[in-house]
């Protein structure tokens, strides 16, 4: 990658007549992607914002239903029915019946609306995403929390503390829309292996205490 761009420079100033790595086919660069957000950072970003600000809203929003930018930012209070927020995906669009998490529900109920979207900018007009983007990353620098630290990033968090709380690859992904189940799947292993090391610990705790109490009578 870093040859490519290079020979590109050389051949925009003249250095060089052709690209002779222009025809070489580079592998895929594979990493984790987005960050996934942290129980601190989490913690921290709701410290800084109090329930019934917008930035608390927008972050409830994305942290309790596990979906897009593109698909919070049309979110509105027409869209929940019965307890649960009805949702078509922008990018798949898939429809999605998401129950609406308590913790969710007590943000909506304290933050005001009077819009057909529940997030709108300062000029009372839906969010737009780059302009969502943007205005959350200025939210996540008020608090005080890393450039890693983004909207897409509380995806993965959803998806992470779903996984921990026992739930399957297609129960995240039923709520997440996720097609691909690889993704998730990395979540709950992940999830699964820390679940397991603590009860094997704990185990051995009680086998310790056990032999302890046994001696002493």
């Amino acid at each position: 990658m870093t040859l490519r761009s290079l020979c590109q420079f050389a051949v925009k100033r003249g250095y060089l007549r052709t690209d002779p790595t222009r025809d070489i086919k580079l592998g895929a660069i594979k990493g984790d992607g987005f960050h996934c957000w942290t129980d601190d950072e989490i913690a921290q970003f709701e410290a800084h914002h109090p329930i019934g600000t917008k930035p608390r809203l927008a972050f409830a929003l994305l942290l309790y239903t596990a979906q897009r930018r593109s698909d919070v930012i049309k979110m509105g209070r027409q869209h929940i029915r019965n307890s649960a927020l009805h949702v078509k995906q922008e990018k798949t669009g898939k429809p999605l019946v998401i129950p609406v998490h308590p913790h969710l529900q007590a943000i909506l109920d304290a933050t005001p609306s009077e819009h057909l979207t529940f997030l709108v900018t300062t000029t009372g007009k839906p969010f737009g995403a780059n302009h969502f983007s943007e205005t959350f990353r200025e939210w996540c620098d008020a608090a005080g929390l890393p450039k890693h630290c983004s909207a897409h990033g509380l995806r993965k968090a959803a998806c992470r503390r779903l996984a921990e709380a026992g739930a399957s690859a297609n129960e995240i992904a039923s709520i997440s829309g996720h097609a691909n189940l690889n993704e998730v799947a990395r979540y709950t292993k992940a999830a699964d292996q820390a679940r397991l090391a603590r009860n094997a610990m704990m185990r051995t705790t009680n086998l310790i205490e056990h032999s302890k109490r046994s001696m002493d009578l």
